[in-house]
């Protein structure tokens, strides 16, 4: 009898806001939403995390009618703006991947991304592994689950409402994919382009040079070892990205 009296209009409607708002975080946020991960798993992950975190949950204003619909939809939306701006550090990751795998001729080694579904060149999913990996390495999938504590002591539950701030700063991390990853990818690119300067003499002083035969395997290994040697620093950098992101999302988000 007390369970049943405990089941009031405001405990339900607070706890079908805060699985609303826990479903989209794990839908759209990096290795929680992966693809390998079963829809059920991933259910039962927000459903404990709303049971869990039902404490700290505050709901100020009630309204059961259409209104509650729109509250909804934007704690899906809250959801999914915050796990947009950290896939777009791992879209710089894959950027920079697709420009590595055109300069060493490996666009059309295609591989399935279990990720998000989609074909994309093999060092793409390769360094998208990696990232992935190194993104568990240094917690930053408890970094998520702290940044879900935090939101619901600072933005109520059926409050959030995107900011003019947090969409110029979307089209920003949007424009940076394609700077930040040719500049990861600009070593490979430099010792390609030397490389084929180096051919083109070789080719001009002695025509009997085959470049199909000698050229395309010299620049491939070229290109393996410029990024094994690369690889650490890509990946530190990556970490910074990735703090630099979650820094920013407390800012645009909890202000």
């Amino acid at each position: 009898m007390e369970f049943v009296n405990y089941l009031g209009d405001k405990n339900v409607a607070t706890f079908m806001l805060l699985f609303a708002r826990m479903s989209g975080l794990i839908v759209f946020f990096p290795f929680f939403s992966h693809n390998s991960i079963p829809i059920v798993i991933k259910t039962t992950l927000a459903l404990f995390l709303t049971m869990y975190l039902y404490p700290l949950a505050k709901l100020e204003n009630l309204h059961l009618d259409s209104f509650f619909v729109i509250q909804l939809l934007s704690e899906v939306i809250f959801g999914m703006i915050a796990g947009l701006i950290l896939q777009i550090i791992f879209a710089i990751i894959m950027m920079a991947g697709e420009q590595i795998a055109f300069i060493m001729g490996f666009t059309m080694a295609n591989v399935l991304d279990p990720s998000s579904g989609t074909n994309m060149p093999i060092t793409s999913q390769i360094l998208h592994l990696i990232a992935l990996l190194f993104f568990l390495a240094f917690n930053g999938h408890h970094l998520i689950l702290l940044f879900l504590s935090y939101s619901l002591g600072y933005i109520d539950l059926g409050a959030f409402y995107p900011q003019e701030n947090l969409m110029r700063y979307l089209n920003s991390g949007i424009l940076n994919i394609f700077i930040i990853g040719f500049t990861m990818s600009f070593p490979i690119l430099g010792i390609s382009l030397l490389t084929d300067t180096i051919f083109g003499l070789l080719m001009k002083t002695m025509p009997q040079f085959n470049l199909l035969v000698i050229g395309y395997p010299i620049k491939i290994a070229l290109g393996i070892i410029v990024l094994i040697v690369i690889l650490i620093v890509m990946m530190e950098y990556f970490k910074d990205l990735i703090l630099e992101a979650i820094t920013h999302m407390q800012t645009l988000f909890f202000v």
